[in-house]
Order: C-alpha cells, then structure tokens, then sequence
C-alpha cells in the first residue's frame, strides 16, 4: 500500500484519568489514583472541525500498527487520537502480566479522551468515534454498554461508532446486552490463538439477537495483529498471557468470578496459559482497511 501523507498538524494533550481496578470500575468507584495520561491529536489536511478517531492500543502500547492506522484515517479526512494509558502509569507493557492495567480501565481512559476532544474547536463534537486494537479493542467493544456510559462517560458527548480489532469477549457482564445503538464493527482473524473467534462471535450473535447494529468481518488465517505490517507471518510471544480457555462472568457484587471454580479470576487459574502467535496477513491487513474506511466514509458522510 503507497505511503500517504496528509497530516497537516500535530497536537500533544495531557489527560487526567484515573487508575482503577475492575472491582472498582465495575461498582462505579471514583476514587482511583489519579494519573496523567498522554494523547496526540492527528489533524488532517483541511480547516475542519473534523470527525476524530480515538484509537486505543493493545497490549503492546502505542505500536507502529497504531501509528499506521491514524495515517490512513487522515488520509480520508478524519483527525486521529492516538490515546496512551501505559506510560503515565509506568507501564511498557502487558503482554506478559496483564493485571497492571484492566481493560476496563482503558475504557475510562477512553471515556476521558472524549471529553477533552468533544471541547476541541477543530473537532466536530457528534462525530467522535472509538476504534480499539486487542486490550483496546475490549476497551472498544465494551464502551459502548450504556451502564458503563452512565457511570463514567461525560454528559457532553457521546461516541458515534465503535470499532475493535481482535477484541476478547470473553467476559459476561451483567447488562452487557444494553448497549448503545451506535454501530457497533469488529474484525477478527479466523486463526487467532491470543484471542479465539469464538467468544466474540457468541457476544456478537447475542447482541444482534438484542435488535443491536453489530457487524463481525472475520478474515480466513489471519492471525492476532494481522494489520501490523512490522511483523512477520507469523511471530511466537512464549510468555504472553492468555486467558482464552477461561470461562468468566461478572458477579452481582461486581466483581469477576471464574465460572469454573465460583471464585474471583486470577492469573494463577488453570485456565490461564503461556504463548500465543500473531502475524502480518496483508490480505486481511487491506480487506479490513477497506471495510474501515468504507465504514467511516459513510458515518461521517465524508
């Protein structure tokens, strides 16, 4: 694919957040550590406001497949926001240990990312969307539960779509049927081991049971982090953290219990395993792209 480049400027945003734990997430708490995060706002060519993309990375941090991503969303006339909730808590990385950072967490990392560029001038505050990759793409996905936006989402904006890239679902929440009747758009590799289709096909069939606009592309041997064209084919992470073969689901004292053994999810389950693969598809890699840009176009009435 030619390099395109119709960046016009850059702008660099602190974002107050706050670092909470599942339990704390799921019971509504406000009283986190707070912490500052980083954003950087990619505006495109033109005098805007823009329709803006929230991009929320994955395990792996703010990656050049991120940076890749925001590229081809300015290419078409929407401003990026490439959200980093790893390294104003010290994080490099969870790929090995992902109780540093709940995906949960992300969301409200996102919910704040929205709120700041909803009171941007060059941005158009109803065409505000999130599109999130693996951790992120949780964060994605589950961002659009209405009781998760009531309790942390802000009063003056609301995200107009929600598009995740390998998300898990493997996660029953309570009132996770209610969302948002936004789009909802995910995409997934059929050969993904770091997280199997399976799960986020069962949500999204559940979902559109629930009368919800949810579509799932999925792409045949495109492995986890198809889209990121630094990788190889295929790449083995021996230590990543999978919780794929985990069956887990939210308690009504909020608080996420392995269905297994009826006691609070760890790491140390039996069902938590080591190593997983990911791999550039290019196939997939410019289906996807299309289907995004294609998406967008049409949303934003580009």
């Amino acid at each position: 694919m030619p390099e395109k480049n119709l960046l016009s400027r850059i702008e660099l945003y602190a974002i107050d957040s706050l670092t909470l734990s599942d339990a704390q997430f799921l019971n509504g708490a406000r009283d986190g550590k707070p912490v500052h995060l980083a954003g950087e706002l990619r505006l495109p060519v033109g005098t805007g406001p823009f329709p803006a993309v929230v991009l929320v990375h994955s395990s792996f941090g703010v990656s050049a497949g991120v940076d890749r991503w925001a590229r081809e969303l300015n290419a078409i006339g929407i401003a990026a926001f490439l959200l980093d909730s790893f390294s104003g808590r010290g994080i490099f990385h969870t790929i090995n240990d992902q109780s540093q950072l709940g995906g949960l967490n992300m969301i409200y990392d996102a919910y704040r990312a929205l709120e700041l560029l909803a009171a941007r001038q060059q941005i158009d505050a109803r065409r505000i969307a999130l599109m999130g990759f693996s951790k992120g793409g949780f964060a994605a996905l589950y961002a659009a539960m209405r009781r998760f936006q009531r309790a942390y989402a802000p009063e003056n904006a609301e995200l107009a779509a929600y598009v995740a890239l390998y998300a898990r679902a493997d996660v029953r929440f309570r009132q996770d049927e209610d969302v948002s009747d936004r789009p909802i758009r995910l995409h997934h590799g059929e050969a993904d081991d770091w997280i199997p289709l399976g799960p986020t096909r069962a949500y999204v069939q559940r979902l559109q049971k629930a009368g919800k606009d949810v579509r799932l592309a999925t792409y045949p041997e495109a492995r986890h982090s198809f889209d990121n064209m630094h990788y190889p084919s295929m790449l083995r992470f021996p230590d990543a953290e999978i919780s794929a073969n985990c069956r887990r689901e939210e308690s009504a004292s909020g608080e996420i219990i392995n269905m297994d053994t009826g006691q609070p999810a760890s790491a140390k389950d039996p069902c938590v395993t080591r190593g997983a693969t990911v791999g550039y598809n290019p196939q997939a890699h410019e289906a996807a792209l299309k289907s995004v840009q294609e998406f967008f176009t049409e949303l934003f009435a580009l």
